[in-house]
């Protein structure tokens, strides 16, 4: 039940913002209203697509459309609203891509200045230029969403938003999304924390993750299928954590020509000013995770930790491998590698690793895990650093060169192939006790700041929001600017 209506104007354009040329997206809000006014959730193991939440499942009472250029179907501004078997249709283009991404124009629902915004059985329909469904903006902001359904098949339009700070929760959702540049879970510049469980949540366009995180993202129990881009992009000083997941991810498009690779799971800093750098992190508990084409992971110019435990690895495609580190065209040619901390826990992995000569690896194998596979097979010159836990083991594919061990009698199977330890070979049946490789979190390019937000605005910079980016290339796998389909 709508209980009250309001209709609200607003202009994040400024001085600073004209500056830029960016045209203004200062818009009356015709059509925004605000009022204040679950079943249990299949785990991955058990949920079929028969189960999955369609928008006929959902009893909708009213309905709210809005059609003006950059201006929303609903809005919650600093206030505590709640709406349910609801239908909300938004179309309409943004004239900026940075209004859009960053602070929420032309989105259909938006919250902002602190408000709670609760949703809950409501079909999300979005068609236009940065047109994102659902969005929380800034420090103390909170969208609560449930047992809804979102659709956007624009280019530059996201299922869930969330930017400067904002917190989303959502819970048995079923996104998908088609436009390019479109992830399912999105955030930008300022980050904040995303909490998904359950639902299924896929994307077809170029450009398209399911996850693009600059925030701290963790979902559980959901299916997430990605049919052209990576499955999951980390930027920078963020984190996804995956609990109970199905990942498919079938990158078979690229979003620019800064790599040659194609993954599933792509962790990088793209020297944008959307996300702080330091520390990337991905972690994942439980499920599966399959790649359709090229590797599984791949790590550019960014520090990360990558944790595995008793996850199903699937590479579809022989031709690629489990982990490559690696530089590629963001940051400073020569500095811009990957650095990798991977701990692999009551593992069984097959696949091969490669580290080029910028980049390195700090492996550490325990609870019981079996890696199968060759690092470094080429003698490519990365340093590597190879730690396994007694009862543990690593089973050579082929030969392999790394440069400290740390390893029991029992932790290295050489299956008929040679180990080089700092360029000597590794005899089977005796213990090393080696070094780890010193990790530096930040990436080539700048510095970034303490606490993986973008730290205070720069003089000049109004309302608490980010200004402007430094100069440096844009993100690979989501958030254009200035176009649908370039970065």
């Amino acid at each position: 039940m709508i209980n009250r209506k309001h209709i609200k104007t607003f202009s994040f354009i400024t001085a600073a913002a004209l500056m830029m040329s960016v045209a203004s997206c200062s818009k009356s809000n015709s059509g925004t209203e605000a009022a204040s006014a679950s079943s249990e959730k299949a785990t991955v193991s058990d949920k079929s697509s028969s189960e999955v939440l369609s928008s006929d499942d959902i009893d909708i009472s009213k309905e709210i459309s809005n059609d003006e250029d950059g201006a929303h179907a609903i809005e919650a501004d600093g206030e505590t609203s709640e709406y349910s078997n609801l239908k909300v249709t938004k179309t309409g283009d943004s004239d900026s891509g940075d209004e859009a991404d960053f602070y929420g124009d032309n989105s259909a629902i938006f919250a902002t200045n602190g408000a709670t915004l609760t949703l809950s059985d409501i079909v999300v329909d979005t068609d236009g230029t940065h047109a994102n469904a659902v969005f929380s903006y800034g420090d103390g902001t909170t969208v609560n969403i449930s047992n809804s359904v979102i659709t956007t098949t624009g280019n530059c339009s996201g299922g869930l938003m969330t930017t400067g700070g904002g917190t989303m929760n959502a819970t048995d959702l079923t996104i998908h999304t088609t436009g390019n540049s479109s992830a399912a879970i999105r955030s930008d510049r300022g980050g904040g924390t995303v909490n998904v469980d359950g639902g299924s949540y896929t994307t077809d366009g170029k450009g398209s993750p399911v996850i693009y995180s600059t925030a701290d993202i963790t979902v559980s129990n959901a299916v997430m299928e990605s049919t052209s881009s990576q499955g999951v992009v980390v930027e920078g000083k963020n984190s996804v954590t995956l609990n109970n997941v199905e990942l498919i991810a079938d990158n078979n498009t690229k979003n620019s020509d800064k790599s040659e690779y194609y993954q599933a799971v792509m962790i990088y800093q793209s020297m944008s000013g959307d996300a702080a750098e330091g520390l990337a992190t991905f972690n994942m508990t439980g499920g599966s995770l399959t790649n359709a084409n090229g590797d599984v992971f791949f790590v550019n110019n960014t520090a990360t930790t990558i944790t595995l435990e008793d996850v199903q690895i699937v590479n579809r495609d022989a031709d690629g491998v489990f982990l490559r580190a690696a530089a590629a065209g963001w940051g400073s040619s020569g500095a811009n590698g990957g650095k990798v901390n991977l701990y692999l826990k009551d593992q069984d992995l097959t696949g091969d690793m490669i580290v080029d000569d910028i980049s390195t690896l700090n492996m550490y194998l325990s609870s019981g895990t079996t890696y199968s596979g060759a690092i470094n097979a080429d003698n490519s010159e990365g340093q590597i650093y190879v730690e396994i836990e007694s009862g543990s083991k690593w089973v050579l594919t082929e030969d392999s060169y790394i440069t400290s061990l740390t390893c029991d009698a029992d932790g290295i199977e050489l299956n008929g192939h040679t180990l080089y330890v700092n360029g000597v070979e590794y005899t089977q049946g005796t213990t090393s006790s080696g070094e780890a490789i010193e990790i530096i979190s930040e990436s080539s390019g700048r510095s970034g700041s303490p606490d993986g937000m973008p730290g205070d605005p720069p003089s000049g910079s109004p309302d608490g929001k980010p200004g402007d980016p430094p100069s440096g290339e844009r993100p690979e796998g989501d958030h254009p600017k200035g176009g649908p389909d370039k970065k």
